[in-house]
């Protein structure tokens, strides 16, 4: 990383935190929030050592020692003291994909969207354009089935160019049709459907992997026919692993994670999911994912693809894992179920045990961790403040440990510098959770944009009720609420932003009885609320007018905004 790349990410702006933290107007709090957000005047200084060595770094306060963490490393399932990658990777901005569409969970490095193109509307209304059945998958373990489409479970939305789809196993037909934009959609039924944009028509037979898919999946992100997606339970003895999917010949080529004995998640390494959506770095082909089984995986694909055929032959496999003074069997769990972002060089995750991470991914070090207090279901999101530079980090938590024995509490959201880990402002908001985990905030904040760009929004599962919730627009700068919504009914499914040609922003919401809201992003107003049946866990995918998300009722639909 160059001196002028760090400097973005490393150096904190004090003018701007501090006319930023006096003064600013903003909504009046509701019973149970936090009167008004925390903000951390400590970290208004420069810190002159990221600018002399163009490194992140902790301070005293993200010092990982202080959470007792202890961190081990596997190469090629060799126990090293020790790495350095010799082919680095170091992501460029978060220009993530060179094609049209969304290839992976919030479609970039800095999981910051979901929406691909613009959206041209004029009614701001809603219509269910088409509707595709999807299936269940009998639970193994537990009682029950697992059905339709679930956390997160937000779709891929690709539009191939002409030699790849003619290269594929796509029917005839599809084969044919010019502009072809395809969706991949991993199910908890088990099944991965592949359906036209245009109609939710097939567009090649559906692949059984035989495990619920929970999760978001990733395609390779320079159009390579190449798909990544991780089981999100075991089956039995059959436990969880990630799958790579050869889209040419629809083949599954290669697999990892299933009871790795590096896993330190239980004695004998058997517990193991996959929630995350990998990250692929293209100039190294290098694939990244998070596990709940607390192993942080990094893989050299050594892909070949030369426009007709397709082969990969996995190599150099580095396994990360660790443990806090606080992580046990019984609360405070290992695991990873976040989607990781990136910047430069370094990876941003969450875990079950409170704790944001930042790892260098070229040498697998710690840099610094901070204690985000609770179960982090939701996926970090950064961005690069415009203005000065500096690279933040949104994110909250689940309200799962730190619940009382009424089984409410308060959840923070916090903004965080990428550098340090130090937090730039907190605020919080009371909810309730039901069986441990399910209050709080499980969707991934969605960063405004055009004119939200001063806005980010996070939807708080049972708050004023355990049925309710809340979509909050938080201002970047201060953490003041701007405006809230009250739902209702409670919401898992992260918002999307949509934009019009002229760059005014839409957010679209989905919640637990199915309804998909439509609300201007700048006042909250809700333009229009469509109802699919059922609970809406998932998150949806956006391409330019077309909306696409599968529910718990075993339906994927398309709907247009008009």
């Amino acid at each position: 990383m160059n001196l002028k790349k760090m400097t973005a990410i490393g150096l904190i702006s004090a003018t701007v935190l501090m006319s930023a933290g006096c003064g600013r107007a903003v909504s009046k709090p509701k019973k149970g929030d936090s009167a008004a957000p925390t903000l951390n005047t400590a970290a208004l200084t420069t810190d002159q050592k990221l600018l002399e060595t163009g490194v992140c770094t902790a301070v005293p306060s993200t010092q990982p020692s202080r959470f007792g963490f202890q961190t081990h490393l596997s190469v090629n399932d060799m126990l090293v003291d020790g790495f350095y990658r010799q082919d680095e990777i170091h992501f460029e901005g978060k220009s993530y994909a060179s094609v049209k569409g969304v290839v992976t969970f919030r479609g970039d490095n800095y999981r910051s969207g979901g929406a691909y193109g613009v959206a041209n509307m004029t009614s701001y209304k809603m219509y269910k354009t088409w509707s595709v059945d999807t299936g269940s998958l009998k639970k193994t373990v537990k009682k029950g089935e697992w059905t339709g489409s679930g956390w997160t479970g937000q779709p891929l939305i690709i539009q191939w160019d002409e030699e790849t789809k003619k290269a594929m196993n796509l029917f005839d037909s599809k084969k044919k049709k010019e502009g072809l934009t395809e969706i991949i959609y991993a199910t908890m039924d088990g099944n991965i459907y592949f359906l036209d944009l245009d109609d939710g028509s097939a567009t090649r037979d559906k692949i059984s992997l035989g495990f619920p898919i929970k999760g978001t999946g990733s395609l390779y992100p320079n159009g390579t026919p190449l798909y990544v997606v991780g089981a999100g339970d075991d089956m039995g003895k059959k436990a969880a692993r990630t799958f790579i999917v050869n889209l040419v010949t629809g083949e599954v080529v290669y697999e990892y994670g299933a009871e790795d004995p590096f896993s330190l998640r239980t004695d004998n390494g058997d517990f193991c999911a996959f929630d995350s959506s990998p990250l692929i770095d293209v100039e190294t082909d290098t694939l990244i994912q998070p596990g709940e089984n607390g192993i942080l995986y990094t893989t050299k694909l050594n892909t070949v693809w030369d426009g007709r055929t397709l082969s990969i032959a996995p190599a150099d496999i580095v396994k990360w894992n660790y443990t806090t003074s606080r992580t046990g069997t019984d609360t405070y769990w290992l695991g990873m179920e976040s989607s990781a972002c990136a910047y430069d060089h370094y990876i941003y995750v969450c875990d079950n045990s409170g704790d944001l991470m930042c790892i260098d991914i070229n040498t697998m070090e710690l840099i610094w961790s901070q204690d985000i207090v609770d179960d982090s279901n939701a996926s970090p999101v950064l961005e690069v403040d415009p203005a000065t530079g500096t690279a933040y980090i949104y994110v909250s938590t689940s309200l799962h440990w730190t619940a009382n024995k009424k089984k409410s509490g308060d959840i923070p959201i916090f903004k965080i510098n990428a550098a340090t880990g130090e937090i730039m402002w907190k605020r919080t908001y009371e909810c309730k959770t039901v069986d441990g985990i399910s209050g709080g905030v499980q969707a991934t904040a969605c960063l405004g944009e055009n004119n939200l760009s001063g806005l980010v929004y996070f939807n708080i599962a049972r708050t004023g009720g355990k049925k309710h919730g809340r979509l909050v627009a938080i201002d970047k700068k201060t953490g003041g609420e701007v405006w809230s919504v009250d739902l209702k009914y409670y919401s898992w499914s992260s918002p999307v932003a949509v934009y019009t040609s002229n760059g005014d922003g839409y957010i679209i919401l989905c919640d637990s009885d199915g309804n998909m809201h439509l609300l201007d992003g700048k006042t909250g107003v809700v333009k229009d609320t469509i109802n699919l049946g059922k609970n809406i866990e998932a998150t949806p995918a956006v391409f330019n007018n077309t909306i696409v998300v599968g529910t718990r009722g075993k339906k994927i639909y398309g709907i247009t905004l008009k």
